[in-house]
């Protein structure tokens, strides 16, 4: 199964930042990108275990991929909260794999989830 989210998430640096800033400003961070998430994902099944290739198409080369890979927090906690998977733990996830990619017209996060369904 395969879902896009459009644009970009908070990469590390960012979450950082707004965890420093105040102290409500990373939970309304979270909150905001999780439910995005998880709104996405309810037309998914629900599945059991996972694998998981999550692709980052990013407008332009800027960020260092180990900041973009900061959102997969949110992409986690999403699929939890839509009842795509029943954790975000190993017992539920078998393996993420990340990819980058440039796409200066259409940043996105593809998220592929391949797994056994209950």
């Amino acid at each position: 199964m395969k879902f896009d989210i459009p644009g970009r998430l908070p990469g590390t640096n960012e979450i950082v930042v707004a965890a420093k800033s105040h102290f409500g400003a990373y939970a309304k961070m979270k909150d905001e990108y999780t439910n995005a998430v998880a709104w996405l994902a309810k037309k998914l099944p629900k599945f059991e275990r996972v694998d998981i290739v999550i692709t980052w198409h990013e407008p332009n080369l800027k960020r260092d991929i180990d900041n973009i890979a900061g959102g997969t927090k949110f992409i986690l906690d999403g699929l939890v909260r839509a009842g795509t998977i029943p954790d975000d733990s190993q017992r539920y996830i078998n393996s993420i794999v990340h990819k980058f990619a440039l796409d200066r017209d259409n940043p996105r996060v593809e998220i592929e989830i391949e797994g056994r369904k209950q």
